[in-house]
């Protein structure tokens, strides 16, 4: 899974800090930007092997542009940083499912232009849909 992860510029006397905005309490450093994205991805792993195991939910990410408007990030550098986490949220499983040529492209493209993979865009909205159906009150 891809995670936005803002960096603070480190200086000569500071290393890089790093903040994974979709996982709150998520963060990490590093002395270089090299370094800073290999320990956010080392961070990013054990935060959610710690949420699986205490049995909590992924929160749900939001695009970086939104975290971009985020003053608290005033002058930080962005980045994605890809995490394979699902091993700790459960086994992944392959399905079959049917799709109109059409609106298989138009998932393509989307998940492409948002630096996902097919499986992971699709995976992303159908929680974001169940998420959303279970916040609506009921009728």
């Amino acid at each position: 899974m891809k995670f936005t992860i803002a960096i603070e510029p480190g200086t000569t006397r500071t290393a890089f800090g790093v903040v994974v905005p979709d996982l709150p309490g998520c963060f990490s450093a590093g002395d270089s930007a090299e370094e800073a994205f290999e320990n956010a991805a080392e961070a990013i792993s054990l935060f959610c092997e710690t949420l699986a195991e205490d049995g909590g939910k992924l929160p749900a990410p939001r695009p970086m542009t939104e975290w971009q408007k985020d003053r608290r990030f005033k002058g930080w550098a962005w980045g994605i940083v890809e995490v394979p986490i699902e091993r700790f949220f459960g086994p992944a499983e392959k399905i079959n499912i049917t799709v109109p040529g059409r609106v298989l492209k138009q998932i393509d493209d989307y998940a492409r232009a948002s630096g996902q993979t097919r499986s992971g865009f699709l995976t992303s909205a159908a929680l974001e849909a169940m998420r959303n159906r279970n916040s609506r009150p009921a009728r």
